[in-house]
């Protein structure tokens, strides 16, 4: 192992930009940060971005990072990105932007037009899903591009996940890593590579295969910096990019988890809980797993589309007491936050709440909606905001159940990420809902550390993964369950949150009906 050598980490999440750079040990140098603006909307429910505000940005947290730190630049043996899932941007002949990226959030629909033909059309009617392959293509950026703004489609080169954009900006080459391949395009889950010619996407997409980047494995090389790229960013011309994967699934082996029995949870704008495995597994019937960053393997994630995005919608909405006071103190939100959660004693008093605040595909449906039960004039803010804690960890834990009935593999750790887990009374609640001992990783910045392990190991700084997740991860401060806090956990998870959805499911339904929202 070279002692003396760098990794750099581009990480461009949902809510900023970072750069990164680790050794090979697993510690966190230095880092540039710059915080973006998720998306704009000119209509409603659109979310959008201008792909050069993307690079722009990230050249800034580079510059941000070298400032920040004095090295001899020689050291850094190569660099890795990693990026937020789903975002899609349409590039001309030139390889300029044709439109704005829409954004993972983006709730746009396409109309679905006409049924899937030949032997795929048959078999999807007979497995009863073409509600589920319909919702696939209404809910395609492509297709709602296709429809309303066809030229534009027709003048698209390349249609490129956000991480093919930025690496085609780094080396001037269309390449992607398999590991970001998380979205609606014409991907194989099961054999990780662009669909087959015979595949019914290519039938659901207008995407062609000349539109799409070439695929690597995390721990190829994916190009080198450019000496444009290098102007732009301070990146030393010539340095290898290496293929890493989604920022979900870095953070997943960022925080040490490598196999079946370690749960990754990541409290992030979406909430979401990872095993890594080596075998194909639906833990959602027909709902294929995502690319690990692990080459030639499976992240089988269950997600709850807005996750912390709830909490952040709590605070813009009813914190404002919380964000003044702590500006007047000088500390973070965060901690008078966690007082405001343990104001309150574990269950919220009887406040129970079901954390769908974006329909699902299948479980839940698209008719799902949040909602809360449970409420009497005991309850405060403070009962509404523990709630949304809670309510979120009951349905990662049932996410959790899931993956164990179908992998038949018992998980036993928890490694908590994201933003969330910043909260100590999070990871408590977590720790008390689970029934297992919730981790905090040793950093924060799991995704980015994650990618460095992909460099490191692609670089050949360590021999293999097992050797480099070894290496390069550590559990920080562990939280134990709290018994008496369990106990009321239990009940209330098995007789109630589990009874919710089926219980209101008839009543979305009629809401969707009557309202017609979600659509």
């Amino acid at each position: 192992m070279q002692r003396d050598a760098y990794l750099l980490s581009i990480d461009n999440g949902t809510q900023s930009v970072r750069a990164l750079l680790f050794d090979v040990a697993g510690n966190l140098l230095a880092k540039g940060k710059v915080e973006i603006e998720p998306y704009f909307s000119t209509e409603p429910n659109w979310a959008e971005q201008h792909p050069e505000y993307y690079w722009q940005t990230l050249g800034e947290a580079c510059q941000q990072l070298w400032q920040s730190v004095d090295i001899d630049r020689r050291l850094i043996k190569g660099v890795a990105l990693t990026t937020q899932r789903g975002t899609l941007i349409n590039l001309d002949a030139d390889g300029k932007p044709l439109r704005p990226a829409t954004v993972w959030m983006d709730q746009r629909h396409a109309e679905v037009q006409g049924r899937i033909r030949g032997p795929w059309g048959w078999l999807i009617r007979l497995a009863g899903l073409t509600d589920t392959i319909n919702a696939f293509r209404a809910q395609a950026h492509a297709n709602w591009i296709a429809q309303n703004q066809p030229e534009i489609w027709h003048k698209t080169a390349k249609y490129l996940l956000l991480s093919g954009y930025l690496s085609y900006r780094l080396t001037g080459e269309y390449v992607d890593s398999v590991g970001c391949c998380v979205g609606y395009l014409p991907f194989d889950f099961k054999r990780l590579d662009w669909a087959k010619d015979s595949d019914w996407k290519w039938q659901a997409l207008p995407v062609k295969r000349s539109q799409l980047p070439r695929l690597h494995k995390p721990g190829e090389v994916l190009g080198l910096i450019s000496a444009e790229a290098s102007a732009h960013t301070g990146i030393p011309e010539g340095l290898p990019l290496i293929a890493a994967a989604s920022d979900k699934a870095c953070e997943v082996i960022g925080a040490g988890g490598s196999e079946p029995s370690v749960g990754c949870l990541s409290y992030g704008t979406t909430a979401t809980i990872n095993t890594t495995t080596a075998r194909y597994l639906e833990t959602i019937p027909f709902m294929p797993p995502y690319p690990a960053a692990l080459p030639d393997h499976y992240n089988t994630e269950v997600m709850i589309y807005r996750g912390f995005w709830m909490v952040s919608w709590f605070k813009r909405e009813f914190g404002l007491r919380e964000q003044q006071k702590a500006q007047e103190l000088g500390v973070a939100p965060e901690q008078l936050f966690d007082t405001l959660v343990n104001s309150v004693p574990p269950g919220s008093m009887g406040l129970m709440l079901q954390p769908y605040w974006s329909p699902g595909v299948r479980e839940p449906g698209p008719e799902a909606k949040g909602a809360i039960i449970g409420f009497g004039d005991v309850h405060t803010r403070a009962h509404v905001y523990r709630a949304i804690l809670e309510g979120l960890a009951y349905a990662l834990r049932q996410g959790k159940e899931n993956i164990e009935k179908r992998s038949g593999v018992k998980i036993r750790r928890l490694r908590v990420s994201g933003g969330g887990s910043q909260s100590d009374a999070a990871m408590q609640l977590t720790a008390d809902i689970f029934g297992i001992p919730a981790e905090r990783p040793h950093i924060y910045e799991t995704s980015g550390l994650g990618a460095a392990i992909d460099c490191a190991v692609g670089l050949g700084l360590h021999p293999d993964y097992p050797s480099a997740i070894s290496a390069m991860t550590r559990v920080g401060d562990v939280f134990q369950p709290n018994p008496q806090a369990s106990a009321t956990y239990q009940r209330l998870y098995k007789e109630v949150y589990l009874r919710m959805y089926k219980q209101l499911k008839p009543l979305y339904m009629s809401i969707r009906d009557i309202t017609g929202y979600p659509r």
